[in-house]
């Protein structure tokens, strides 16, 4: 059996560092699959719990020179500690900034020193020697202590580069000054170095503390305690299913229920990113997390603990934060290798001078630079800073997206497919009319067709079902039910074999049935034929609703420059008349589920990138044949939809925010890597020359982090179609009073 945990890994500092745990991992047998986060510093695994334990990972981690703190069940309960998930505590944060404070003030005189001849006293190299110390030897010990470290596991990381770096500029400037030989100290620079990487590292350090602030929102939304229905307050965490639990208006439900008593207006925009509040009654489901801003509610749980919809999203964004892009892989490949080929660099950099007739303290100098510029830090940041930031706006605006390999497929999207019912539609019929041959009375017609269609589970069977029971309650028994996929079903009621379905499962339609079905296709319902002995008796037609947003969203798919498409097992008339409503011209309709796959086959072998938009569990095949799988999916299925990105919104312009966020990502991926690569790669060769001091080196290695994490937050300003969005943290503590407002326009039109 399979379990994943999560383990807290301490003491990585590159790319190289994590593709080293990753790599240990990797070699645990029984693992099956390892990710690991560097901006998270965590480690996602997933391994058989007969050949695996987590002892055995923590060992393989430790082993390559690293520490583990406690593991998350990623099976289990996802609450605790998320504060620390992505940032750690106050005490982790003031111990750095103690040790710049003391490095800036001990190294700033040195530097001036150094720089101003007229401040060179008798005896200042002396008095540089010890403010430097401390700066070098006690501020800059983790990255002595963690490259010892390192060596002592037969590896290197970008605390080696400091660390050589540092210790050999101040150890040879000690070494002058104690022999008294002729030569340049350099006692400044290691100090200078030391803390311009401790404020980079401490700006670096914020900026991915914001990148996680989505995960943390979401942490945030979690409900302390609750107030039973007698009155009784007690822990939330404490709730069963069938429990009652009252919610006043400022108030955020607890879990997920349903409403058996009240109505209010419910602002889910943490969850779905729909900003409207929407208007809740007796008998509807509403969704842990969310907040009550007017009206009185009593509710009755339904899902609990793990099993709510938050939990559910918090630990699918958790998973999407820690995965890698493809794109990545090659990150990944260059650091494995990059900090030996530095090292080797700064070794033939420093020959080079040495040979070209330099003096040591000139070769030492560009050795330096090239040692402390070269760190891979923005390299390994690129790709989990941008995900990270991405997947939270997503999950913000109700949009999951699961992860770095769907970033890229969504780039490159270039054919977008709607399912009809339950997508472009609200999935909820109803009926409309009734038309009978001569001396067939339409009740009891409906009644037939009311108790065949009770036992099926399709939208257009209930809409029959309650409208036959409007007539007659309880309905006739039925025996020998079965169901034709995609066409309809047959019983035996009072002793009468009764189909209910499409045309083809007739063997004679009557002209005037098949006039009024025609007729009934053309505004845009869905007729139904039934009849017994291979006749149709009579044509049933049932309607559902446009989605008020479907016409913005095909339109918006349009500006993209995407070919919008739709499928329906509807007749052709009906399928037609619903993508003209909506401004789709390409329409595959009388398609089974089974066709619907063949179609995106058939495409895809066209060459098209599909995007296949679907109401979830039900479309699962499709989902699962296209390029890029998008499901609008209901807080039952989340978890389970065969989807690369789930939309909680009903809103269908958030298909193209879906795609236009995705592509937003990995654009800010692909700037990353872009600047990180060009960076070393210019600079490397600057520094080997002696065109770079080694300070600004250091200043400038720190700065390309920042930059990188920066980037990416950039797409915390990324801004949805839908009107009125907020930012991931003000989303979390909003407490709006709106009230709920219904929609402007409502199309009505047949769909299945």
């Amino acid at each position: 059996m399979s379990r994943t945990v999560e383990l807290r890994v301490e003491g990585m500092t590159c790319a190289s560092c994590a593709a080293r745990v990753e790599a240990a991992l990797g070699r645990v047998e029984g693992v099956e699959q390892a990710k690991v986060n560097l901006l998270a510093e965590r480690a996602t695994v997933r391994f058989d719990e007969e050949k695996v334990t987590p002892e055995l990972l923590r060992e393989a981690v430790e082993r390559v020179g690293y520490s583990v703190g406690p593991d998350r069940d990623l099976d289990g309960e996802t609450d605790e500690a998320e504060e620390e998930v992505h940032g750690g505590s106050g005490a982790r944060h003031r111990s750095p900034l103690v040790r710049l404070c003391v490095a800036a003030a001990f190294s700033t005189p040195a530097l001036v020193m150094a720089m101003v001849p007229s401040l060179q006293f008798s005896g200042w190299e002396l008095a540089s020697a010890v403010l430097t110390a401390p700066v070098v030897w006690w501020a800059g010990w983790e990255f002595h202590s963690n490259a010892i470290r390192r060596l002592l596991h037969r590896t290197v990381n970008m605390d080696t580069l400091v660390s050589v770096g540092t210790a050999t500029a101040w150890s040879w400037s000690a070494m002058v000054l104690v022999s008294g030989t002729e030569g340049h100290v350099y006692f400044e620079t290691g100090a200078v170095i030391v803390t311009v990487v401790l404020l980079g590292r401490l700006l670096e350090d914020r900026a991915k503390r914001r990148a996680g602030d989505a995960l943390r929102s979401l942490a945030r939304l979690t409900v302390k305690s609750v107030t039973l229905e007698d009155g009784t307050v007690v822990p939330a965490e404490r709730l069963e299913v069938g429990d009652r639990f009252r919610v006043r208006p400022g108030e955020r439900i607890a879990v997920d229920g349903v409403v058996v008593d009240g109505a209010a207006a419910v602002d889910a925009s943490v969850m779905t990113g729909e900003p409207v509040p929407v208007a809740v009654a007796v008998g509807d489901e509403v969704l842990g997390g969310t907040l009550a801003v007017e009206g009185t509610l009593l509710v009755e749980a339904t899902r609990v603990g793990t099993a709510t919809t938050l939990s559910r999203i918090r630990r699918l964004v958790t998973e999407a934060q820690a995965s890698t892009a493809p794109i990545q892989r090659l990150a990944d490949r260059v650091s494995a290798v990059f900090v030996p080929t530095v090292i080797a660099i700064a070794l033939v950099t420093f020959g080079g001078w040495m040979v070209a007739g330099h003096r040591v303290d000139e070769a030492l100098t560009a050795a330096t630079a090239v040692l402390v510029i070269a760190c891979p830090c923005a390299l390994g940041l690129a790709t989990p800073t941008a995900i990270t930031v991405g997947v939270g706006r997503g999950a913000a605006a109700g949009i999951l997206i699961r992860g770095g390999e769907v970033l890229e497929a969504a780039r490159d999207v270039t054919t977008v497919v709607f399912d009809k019912t339950g997508t472009l539609t609200e999935g909820r019929m109803r009926f409309a009319a009734i038309h009978t041959v001569t001396g067939e009375d339409p009740e009891t017609v409906l009644t037939l067709a009311g108790a065949v269609e009770s036992v099926s589970e399709h939208p257009i069977a209930r809409a029959v079902e309650e409208e036959a029971r409007s007539v007659i309650d309880p309905l006739p028994r039925v025996e020998d039910f079965r169901s034709f996929p995609g066409r309809g079903a047959a019983g035996v009621v009072d002793g009468r074999e009764v189909v209910v379905g499409a045309r083809t499962l007739f063997e004679s339609i009557p002209p005037e049935l098949d006039l009024a079905a025609r007729q009934e296709a053309a505004e845009g319902r869905t007729p139904l034929f039934v009849g017994w002995e291979g006749t149709a008796k009579a044509t049933l037609s049932v309607e559902d609703r446009i989605r008020p947003s479907a016409a913005a969203a095909v339109m918006a798919l349009h500006a993209m420059g995407l070919r919008v498409m739709m499928l329906s097992g509807d007749n052709h008339r009906t399928a037609q008349a619903v993508a003209g409503q909506i401004g789709i011209d390409e329409v595959v309709a009388e398609v089974l589920p089974e066709g619907k796959v063949e179609v995106i086959r058939h495409l895809r072998e066209e060459g098209a990138k599909v995007a296949m938009v679907g109401d979830g569990v039900n479309d699962a095949p499709a989902l699962a044949s296209a390029n890029l799988g998008i499901a609008m999916a209901s807080g039952t299925d989340i978890a389970d939809a065969a989807s690369d990105i789930t939309l909680l919104s009903e809103d269908l312009l958030a298909v193209p925010d879906a795609i236009r966020l995705s592509r937003a990502t990995y654009r800010t991926i692909v700037s990353n890597l872009f600047w990180a690569f060009f960076y070393n790669v210019a600079a490397i060769p600057l520094a080997a020359s002696g065109r770079l001091d080694p300070m600004i080196a250091a200043a400038t290695m720190s700065l390309s982090s920042v930059f990188v994490v920066g980037n990416s937050l950039r797409l915390r300003r990324w801004k949805s179609l839908r009107t009125s969005q907020t930012t991931p943290s003000s989303e979390a503590t909003r407490t709006s009073t709106a009230a709920p407002t219904k929609s402007t326009e409502e199309v009505t039109t047949g769909v299945p």
